[in-house]
């Protein structure tokens, strides 16, 4: 129960981080360590990314269910297994979707 807590207090962090991204006046950055893209619409580019990342946040959460049997059952794969690949998703739909329609060129 209490890594259950920790997930989902993690994931709604992240939900956080989204809602704070929504209302940002200044292009929000998605990579760490790297400069913020040239955007031609910060509102709309801005409300993209903060949905990805509430999005995000959501999934994350019910990944964790599994947690909720303990911690030392196997379902906890899921979790570890579905955050990587939700991870990697929520990377290439920012990159092939959000970037290419919101980059200024």
């Amino acid at each position: 129960m209490i890594g259950f807590v920790i997930w989902s207090l993690f994931g709604v962090f992240i939900i956080g981080l989204g809602i704070k991204d929504m209302f940002s006046k200044n292009p929000v950055g998605f990579w760490a360590n790297t400069e913020t893209i040239k955007v031609k619409d910060v509102k709309g580019y801005n409300r993209a990314s903060g949905l990805l990342f509430i999005i995000y946040g959501i999934i994350f959460v019910i990944l964790g269910i599994p947690l909720l049997e303990g911690q030392n059952t196997p379902y906890v794969l899921l979790s570890v297994i579905g955050v990587m690949v939700e991870t990697i998703v929520i990377m290439a739909a920012y990159s092939l979707v959000i970037v290419k329609k919101y980059e200024e060129k």
